[in-house]
């Protein structure tokens, strides 16, 4: 049996209907309906209105008594208050009330340091210092160097890491605050800066230097075989310069593939970010940024006619140091099926910041979030690698022999003995230790090339005791690449299948 059909009535029975219903019922009907149409759209409008106003009634309260409290803690409080460190703190307690560890109030002093690292350059003589031993007071009780910067004032007058800086213009360190220290260091180019060195424990000598603009390392790089070695440092102006050069010098040396390390990269320029990826991918998304206000949400592309063939296999290494804008890289060619992923899940940054200054003092302010190109956002998530490969860990028993080891001074003591310990040495003497402590003998091995390192120029890598770098280089001339890029997936599948794997635990 078919099921009725609904039909619409012929002319004659409009007619007959029109004759029983009177007119200005009719009217009046549509009358009350137009009426709630119009009410249903006025409420949100009216709401929304609503709301613009309390906030702003609002924000005229909160002002007028912060201004109000202002005026009064100068006026009334017991001693004479400095009306600039009540208006930083101030500032700085309206950044901290947002919760977020990206959003902050900038000094003059902060505001100067984040100038130099995201332009790239400043004025000095091109020492990574470290503080030994400071007080209470914040004064030092030595001043270390951690590492000359190739190619400036520092490292051409043959300073080391691990040397001394005893005095700074005939001034002793160890009456100065970390701040003057860095202050006394930097400055115009062409000025004058005497240091008194101590080498070891007796060897002391005076040098004189220079300044001159110095460059913010952000690349290293170096041929492993057929394998193009590029490490980025961070993301700044000159970053994307500086990987051309690299990924030139390698084409010149017939590099088949390239490792892109990203680890301990804190980040730096999104614009940075986005131009390291273009070296890599042919068109397309690289990153997307999604702020409040819709009309500021930006979508960024890659430039067709990339530097890196299609055909050069690409393995990015991570860790837990990737950040920000390494996580905008790593994320984009993982997304976009043009890199393998090797070491440990990122940071997990996800988040757009922009400086605002305030004569010389500013703010920073989380203004967007970041997308990858499979529409992610990987904010206190991060991004898993492909191959999951960590470092040698150590239970409690491990850390109290390793402290034991540490009071026993075993391993900078032989690096001062043997300045020019072989591997096969340095083995030895691992395994010596090994013996003794119980202790992991590639996390020996490590820690002693660690000491070796701080007392001499580190190498761009080092192949022996860094177990990422060795699956990285494996994998890539293993022959195995294009068969574990077919198992990759996007950030977005992977959420969504450990979001389906939630709901089955929860389920059972």
């Amino acid at each position: 049996m078919n099921e009725p059909i609904l039909q619409f009535p012929q002319e004659a029975s409009k007619k007959s209907l029109k004759e029983k219903i009177p007119l200005s019922l009719i009217w009046v009907a549509a009358t009350i309906i137009l009426c709630t149409i119009f009410t249903l759209a006025s409420v949100p409008r009216a709401e929304a209105q609503g709301r613009e106003q309390n906030q702003a009634q609002s924000i005229r309260q909160y002002t007028s008594v912060i201004h109000s409290v202002f005026d009064f803690i100068q006026k009334h409080y017991v001693d004479e208050v400095d009306s600039k460190a009540l208006y930083e703190g101030a500032m700085s307690g309206l950044f901290n009330a947002l919760g977020d560890p990206y959003s902050s109030f900038l000094g003059e002093k902060e505001m100067a340091d984040l100038n130099e690292t995201t332009q790239g350059s400043f004025g000095g003589v091109g020492l990574y210092i470290s503080p030994v031993g400071q007080g209470p007071d914040g004064k030092l009780k030595y001043v270390e160097v951690a590492s000359p910067i190739e190619d400036t004032p520092g490292w051409r007058a043959g300073i080391n890491p691990g040397d001394l800086i005893i005095q700074i213009n005939d001034e002793p360190t160890d009456t100065m605050t970390m701040d003057e220290v860095l202050a006394r260091l930097r400055g115009s180019p062409g000025g004058e800066v005497k240091l008194l060195i101590r080498r070891k424990e007796k060897l002391e000598f005076p040098v004189t230097l220079i300044r001159a603009i110095i460059e913010v390392p952000t690349t290293k790089y170096a041929m492993i075989g057929d394998v193009g070695y590029l490490k980025l440092i961070t993301f700044t102006p000159r970053t994307v310069d500086r990987a051309r050069e690299a990924l030139e010098e390698f084409e010149s040396k017939n590099y088949r593939s390239i490792i892109l390390d990203l680890r301990n990269n804190y980040g730096g320029l999104l614009q940075s970010a986005v131009g390291i990826s273009d070296l890599f991918l042919d068109g397309g998304v690289v990153v997307s940024t999604k702020s409040r206000i819709p009309s500021e949400n930006t979508v960024f592309n890659a430039r067709r006619n990339t530097l890196v063939p299609a055909n050069i296999p690409v393995v990015v290494l991570i860790n837990r140091g990737s950040a920000s804008a390494s996580e905008i890289v790593a994320g984009a060619l993982k997304d976009r099926g043009r890199a393998y992923l090797v070491g440990e899940k990122s940071y997990g940054k996800g988040s757009v910041q922009q400086v605002f200054p305030l004569d010389k003092s500013g703010f920073k302010i989380t203004i967007a979030r970041y997308y990858t190109p499979s529409d992610v956002n990987i904010d206190k998530i991060g991004i898993p690698p492909d191959r999951d490969v960590k470092f040698p860990e150590f239970t409690d028993l491990d850390a109290e022999k390793l402290n034991a080891l540490i009071t026993a001074n075993r391993i900078p003591a032989f690096v001062e003995a043997h300045a020019k310990a072989t591997a096969e040495d340095v083995r030895q003497f691992a395994q010596q230790l090994h013996e003794e402590y119980h202790l992991d003998l590639s996390l020996l091995s490590r820690l002693i090339r660690n000491e070796q390192n701080r007392t001499a120029i580190a190498p761009v890598y080092d192949l022996e005791y860094d177990v990422q770098l060795q699956v990285a280089v494996k994998i890539l001339q293993g022959g195995t690449y294009s068969t574990l890029m077919r198992t990759t997936k996007t950030l977005k599948a992977l959420q969504e299948e450990a979001t389906v794997e939630d709901d089955i635990l929860l389920a059972s």
